[in-house]
């Protein structure tokens, strides 16, 4: 149970600072706030991968999930609570950032949530996220192999920096979620755009996690 609440508090802090900084930086409006939100997705998953990672392994994502699961490296039962943990962790963030929104009395900040939308349309947002993914979850794989020996030490690291080039590249395209779980969450609270594209969050982010899982097996064996 210790390694399921994990990952409800890890994806909890992952959502709300992500989306939290997306938000109060008013993520999309200039080249500086794509970049603040990239960073602060990155450094989440740095600050998680060292507080949890002995516990959970820091997934706090259920594609890299999918993905760890289909490179057999858990079982079916794991996969199925971690991944029920990691909306559960999401959807609290999104409620507490929800609040906050509601209750600030300043203009400053947006009533957005920091929830995914296909700004292309879903067919660029599908693609977009599948690839996006599909790199960030090999990534993901690779960094943890014990095939790469001491390099795992610094596995953290290399999740989190991947991951803040990985935004980099979608925030103009999708808002970048690569992630089902950290969608769900925002998407529920806000509702509208971002809840009728809800569904490209889901099954992008699962299908590229799947996809690495498949690359990875052909070039670890």
């Amino acid at each position: 149970m210790k390694k399921y609440l994990a990952e409800c508090v890890g994806t909890f802090v992952l959502t709300f600072l992500g989306c939290g900084t997306a938000v109060a930086l008013g993520c999309g409006s200039d080249t500086a706030s794509i970049v603040g939100t990239a960073i602060a997705f990155g450094l989440a998953v740095v600050a998680m991968a060292y507080t949890i990672g002995g516990i959970s392994g820091c997934h706090i994502n259920p594609a890299i999930t999918l993905g760890v699961f289909l490179s057999g490296r858990m079982d079916a039962k794991d996969c199925g609570m971690y991944i029920v943990f990691q909306i559960i962790g999401a959807v609290l963030a999104a409620a507490v950032l929800a609040g906050i929104v509601a209750t600030d009395p300043s203009a400053v900040i947006t009533t957005s949530t920091g929830a995914n939308a296909c700004t292309y349309g879903v067919t660029n947002g599908l693609i977009v996220e599948i690839v996006l993914t599909a790199l960030f979850v090999l990534v993901v794989l690779g960094a943890t192999a014990k095939t790469n020996g001491a390099t795992n030490n610094f596995a953290g690291l290399a999740i989190g920096l991947s991951l803040i080039l990985i935004h980099l590249v979608g925030i103009h395209f999708t808002g970048t979620s690569v992630n089902p779980a950290r969608s769900i969450g925002p998407a529920l609270f806000e509702g509208g755009k971002a809840l009728t594209d809800l569904w490209v969050f889901i099954v992008g982010p699962l299908v590229g996690g799947a996809l690495a899982a498949g690359i990875w097996k052909v070039i670890d064996e």
